[in-house]
């Protein structure tokens, strides 16, 4: 074979100025540089609850290592859909409207395979998760960029997003609590797009997995209060709620011929969810709560910390988030690109951080902080970045 040996969607492919970041402070900290602060990692700093990595523990030793139903285990299954009635207040029958994924990654792409045809577009209101971008790609679908607006918080316009919906229009992308910036967007917004995407004959895929880390009384659950369920393809997981990041257990949640197919499908991708795994997530979701509840104290201690230290850094300024555990602040008034920015940050400063372009074109002249730092390292971090804005303005 002469030539390109690589698939051509993989043009279409690029690593994410966030990796880069990543790649950069690897080399740099392997270089000898030990003292780089780390506000670029997307996932808890808590260890897993004890009772949950016992759960797993006990599941192990009792020989629980053998496969599951691609479905995943009907415990877990039926744990997923009382929780789900319990905190976002809509019903899922888990015999057939429930499918334990490996994290809600998996879950987000076999959602675009089984709903999306090469030559459909997928509508990303940005800044948004780069994979998501990624998994309509791989779909064979186009992705298109509905840019929110800065200036109002990067809340969700349901005009923009409707202005961009066309015939081909398959599937809008809402992930709410969003990251990178943390907005919970308004339900009547919400609701709005989700209208306009069933008349077309359309999913919403809805990205909660931050949707139980939250700031006050914000609804989440779209599935629970659209007009159109049938139209909604929910998406959570372990990995945030719990600091369950490496288990990799997630959930799709929707109509039963998408879940059925979407099982299928994984017969020819990962088969199931590491059994060992899903025992420890009946444990979170079914075991007690108090660590669970400690971890978002933390990390809304750390949030009100945040805001309020970058509203005294000049030139500097975020949307307050009111989930997740990212701000997204504004540093458009100096004048790089934001992936120049982050590196003269990481090189200049010492502190890790996640370029805004790589959150789409949006999220230029931004950087998204995580806060999933204990508080003095993000203390001094902000110290840092609040030193290199006073260098260059």
């Amino acid at each position: 074979m002469t030539g390109n040996r690589l698939a051509d969607r993989m043009s279409a492919v690029e690593q994410s100025p966030i990796r880069q970041m990543f790649d950069l402070a690897k080399r740099a900290e392997a270089a000898g540089r030990d003292d780089l602060v780390h506000l670029e990692i997307g996932e808890p700093d808590f260890d897993t609850p004890s009772h949950i990595t016992q759960a797993a523990f006990d599941a192990a030793t009792a020989g629980a290592t053998h496969y599951t139903s691609n479905a995943g285990l009907p415990e877990l299954r039926k744990a997923i859909a009382q929780t789900t009635d319990s905190t976002h207040g809509f019903t899922v029958d888990p015999t057939t409207e429930v499918l334990v994924t490996t994290g809600g990654m998996e879950a987000l792409a076999l959602a675009m395979l089984v709903t999306v045809n090469p030559g459909d577009e997928v509508l990303l209101p940005t800044p948004s998760w780069p994979n998501h971008r990624t998994q309509a790609i791989l779909a064979g679908a186009t992705p298109i960029e509905v840019a929110l607006d800065p200036d109002d918080g990067f809340t969700l316009d349901p005009e923009r997003v409707i202005d961009s919906m066309t015939d081909r229009t398959a599937a809008v992308m809402l992930a709410t609590p969003s990251n990178p910036t943390g907005r919970v967007f308004d339900p009547d917004a919400v609701r709005t797009v989700a209208d306009a995407a069933a008349e077309r004959d359309a999913y919403v895929i809805a990205d909660e997995v931050y949707s139980r880390l939250l700031y006050g009384e914000y609804q989440t659950g779209i599935a629970g209060y659209v007009d159109s369920p049938d139209h909604v393809l929910t998406v959570e997981s372990c990995s945030k709620t719990f600091a369950m990041t490496g288990w990799r257990v997630g959930w799709l949640l929707g109509p039963e011929d998408v879940v059925s197919a979407a099982t299928i499908l994984r017969e020819s991708t990962t088969a199931c969810t590491s059994t060992i795994s899903q025992h420890a997530a009946i444990a979170a979701l079914t075991g007690p709560m108090d660590e669970v509840e400690a971890m978002q104290l933390a990390f809304e201690e750390r949030r009100d910390s945040v805001v309020d230290r970058i509203a005294d850094i000049d030139g500097v300024s975020c949307p307050p988030p009111e989930g997740a555990f990212y701000v997204f602040i504004d540093v458009g008034d100096f004048g790089e690109s934001s992936l120049s920015m982050a590196k003269q940050i990481l090189e200049d400063y010492g502190v890790v951080t996640a370029p805004g372009s790589g959150f789409g074109g949006a999220g230029e002249g931004q950087l998204r902080l995580s806060f999933a730092n204990n508080l003095s390292r993000i203390e001094e971090g902000l110290d840092r970045i609040e030193a290199f804005a006073a260098d260059n303005r």
